[in-house]
């Protein structure tokens, strides 16, 4: 029987490690070719690992939380395997497995099996003193230059894992810090919140997409010169057609007629007059794109994630529905796929939903124009010198990277969505 590694495959080409979100097969446990074996958390979606060939998993690796990169193996499947059986043990393998104090188990099997343990033996008697430790406590104890001898094991097997190796670490360096008067002076400075006596509180660990959001978040704000401008929109001819047509819309081709088509008809017609709002900088030269993907934000359980309407100026508003609606849903299952959020042009994000009345929405990079909608609201509008009418009106927002688009450009490019918004029938015109 043939001892197969199960290693973290290419993921895509701008990802290159993820995290061990969860282990949906244990040890022992039989898997067939195609089972899905273990959930890994990236930057952007949630990918399963399945198996390539029938067998029982001998051992994992890895841990529930541990940072993997492509390549590595996080997992030993013994092939055409019986739960509960002996398994030859991988080379690989050998160095993360408990090591047993007692000698060696007689091999069991072929003579194929038998022959490959005849040249261990030498190399298993000098690992016998070594301390039971996972990969990751091992890897951690060289960067840090622990002895794994001396660490102090909490696991109730006697396993070394890298929290103790961490502990292990802070402990040693505790004799250093001790003369010095500095550390006793900073906890009076500027105590943290978890360290004041009586408090609750509750400590979470950020996942990865989060962890990536906030990074590229910061590093726009850092790298793009980005500026805001508003305008609001009158939305009762949008509404009249709404209501009007809604049953029939809906009859014909199965999905409700909502805002979002209108905005993204608005918007590609907007962008085909002010072009630099659908390009982006690279290097010293300007990306302009002669093609219409737009993104649209969809606020997903672990963080915000933006799928893509690709070749938007060439589909109707019931196939913009169609497309959103069925981004939507993956989105909040957490089923979309990288190529569904890689490539687009301009984002549009509705803070509306959520009850937004105003907002200077954040670029998503390498884009430079992004359209805030927010919350239709009834206020008192004048129609003339004369005359006031209650209107159901929208702030919009266009935050735009003032490095290649002007304030000139933006605004009008702003005002030119507010005026197809605000005639609909112009938007069938503008194709």
């Amino acid at each position: 029987m043939n001892v197969i590694e199960i290693k973290v495959p290419e993921l895509a080409e701008s990802i290159s490690e993820g995290t061990i979100a969860q282990w949906l097969k244990n040890v022992g446990d039989n898997v067939k070719k195609g089972d899905n074996i273990v959930e890994l958390e990236t930057d952007k979606v949630n990918i399963e690992i399945s198996a390539d060939y029938d067998g029982i998993i001998q051992e994992v690796l890895r841990e529930e939380g541990d940072t993997v990169e492509v390549g590595d193996v996080i997992a030993v499947l013994k092939e055409n395997g019986e739960a509960g059986g002996e398994a030859t043990q991988a080379p690989e393998a050998a160095e993360s497995k408990e090591e047993a104090k007692q000698p060696a188990v007689e091999p069991i099997g072929t003579a194929q099996e038998k022959q490959p343990q005849e040249t261990q033996p030498a190399e298993e008697r000098k690992e016998t003193d070594r301390p039971l430790a996972s990969p990751a406590a091992r890897k951690l104890a060289r960067e840090l230059g622990i002895d794994l001898s001396k660490v102090e094991a909490r696991d109730p097997l006697g396993r070394v894992r890298p929290e103790d190796v961490k502990a292990a670490s802070e402990k040693a360096a505790q004799p250093e810090q001790k003369p010095a008067k500095a550390p006793e002076k900073k906890p009076a400075s500027a105590p943290k919140t978890a360290d004041v006596p009586g408090k609750p509180v509750e400590r979470m660990k950020l996942s990865r997409r989060r962890q990536t959001i906030a990074k590229r978040l910061v590093e726009v704000q850092q790298t793009a010169a980005m500026l805001t401008t508003f305008n609001e929109v009158d939305m009762t001819a949008i509404n009249d057609i709404r209501k009007r047509r809604k049953d029939a819309f809906l009859q014909q081709n199965d999905v409700k007629l909502g805002y979002m088509s209108f905005f993204t008809k608005a918007v590609v017609g907007a962008l085909k007059q002010f072009p630099l709002l659908n390009a982006e900088i690279q290097g010293d030269e300007v990306l302009l794109k002669k093609f219409y993907d737009i993104g649209i934000a969809v606020g997903a359980e672990e963080g915000l994630v933006v799928p893509v309407v690709r070749d938007a100026d060439k589909l109707s508003f019931a196939g913009i529905e169609k497309e959103i609606l069925s981004l939507g849903k993956k989105a909040r299952d957490n089923k979309l796929t990288l190529s569904e959020l890689q490539g687009g042009t301009f984002t549009i994000t509705n803070g509306g939903i959520f009850g937004s009345l105003m907002s200077t929405p954040i670029l998503n990079a390498p884009q430079v124009g992004i359209l805030g909608m927010h919350g239709i609201k009834l206020r008192p509008v004048a129609i003339d010198a004369e005359r006031m009418e209650n209107r159901p009106m929208m702030y919009i927002a266009l935050s735009y990277d003032h490095r290649i688009v002007d304030g000139r450009e933006a605004v009008s490019f702003l005002a030119k969505v507010k005026e197809m918004l605000e005639d609909p029938e112009s938007l069938l015109l503008q194709g």
